[in-house]
């Protein structure tokens, strides 16, 4: 499998709609300043949308930990302080499979405070009904219900978490909300002004050994001639130019990339508004060596062109 990288990854710059609007620095280990990171603390009730919220903080470039003991947060943003600015912006996920660290969270928050470190609690809520329903349609049982009932479980959390909500600077009520809302009220809160990135894997692919499982668009270069049964190009690759131009000189090769160019930047746009960020454009051949590792090259160089983040993946290329 051959893998490369069309459009590097850039770093993103903090916008308005971030946790901050200042840098604060901190001495490195070499003497120079190390910038310390913005922090988000997720957290809320079980079922609300935790691990949705960190998601979508995830997708727009934050470092996020998952149940990171309270008492360990202030090490996190000092260790992410010495990584010479590659972790900027750091969410930790503190809930109640953590209780027992819960008394450790205050005077963590008074450590953050005393080091200027710029820092949000984001609240998820959500009401009994709503999670009694998302309990009982996964079939899993409340982490504190032990042999009661899940409300008794959501109740004894709400009294564990009382103190926590009233400190959150935002509060977030899922009862009504679906997925897609609830990332989109996150990228309203943390993507600022820029308009959340959408990455792209394009993977070149022979129909012969399969589908490519992670697919979420299939596309069949099968229509134009093979390569392959011209002996002078049969032992190259579609990352050879002579093959390359031979299959973009067939008739319909270049109206074909142009329109389903086209086709991708509309599908783009839906995707960003329904806060997909990740999307695997397969595109097959029969061999996987010839037509689909052209058009591969060259749909992933028009997608950098727009702005995409776009990796090209060769799955069968290397195959007899």
């Amino acid at each position: 499998m051959s893998e490369r990288h069309t459009h590097d990854e850039h770093d993103r710059e903090d916008g308005a709609g971030h946790v901050s609007t200042g840098t604060k620095e901190t001495p490195g280990d070499n003497g120079a300043e190390a910038a310390i990171p913005e922090l988000v603390i997720i957290s809320g009730m079980s079922g609300a949308g935790r691990s949705t919220a960190a998601k979508c903080l995830e997708d727009l470039g934050w470092f996020v930990v998952d149940n990171l003991p309270p008492a360990l947060i202030p090490t996190m943003v000092e260790l992410g302080a010495r990584s010479q600015g590659n972790v900027a912006r750091i969410a930790v996920v503190v809930d109640v499979r953590g209780r027992q660290f819960f008394d450790n969270l205050r005077e963590s928050l008074a450590d953050l405070d005393a080091k200027q470190v710029t820092r949000r609690i984001v609240f998820l809520e959500s009401s009994d009904d709503a999670l009694v329903r998302r309990f009982e349609s996964v079939r899993r049982p409340h982490p504190l219900q032990g042999d009661g009932r899940i409300t008794d479980g959501i109740a004894a959390e709400r009294d564990l978490l009382r103190e926590l909500r009233g400190d959150a600077d935002l509060v977030i009520d899922t009862s009504s909300l679906n997925v897609h809302e609830l990332r989109a009220k996150m990228d309203a809160q943390f993507a600022g002004d820029e308009e959340p990135e959408l990455r792209a894997t394009v993977m070149s692919f022979g129909f012969k050994y399969g589908l490519p499982v992670d697919a979420d668009l299939v596309v069949d270069m099968r229509f134009l001639p093979n390569p392959h049964w011209v002996p002078e190009l049969r032992p190259f690759t579609g990352l050879n130019e002579e093959v390359s131009n031979y299959v973009y000189n067939q008739p319909g090769a270049k109206e074909f990339l142009d329109r389903y160019t086209e086709l991708l930047q509309l599908i783009a746009a839906g995707y960003r508004r329904e806060g997909k960020r990740y999307v695997t454009i397969a595109v097959g051949c029969t061999g996987g060596k010839h037509r689909s590792v052209a058009t591969a090259e060259r749909l992933a160089a028009r997608l950098a062109s727009e702005g995409v983040e776009t990796v090209v993946v060769h799955r069968d290329m290397g195959r007899e």
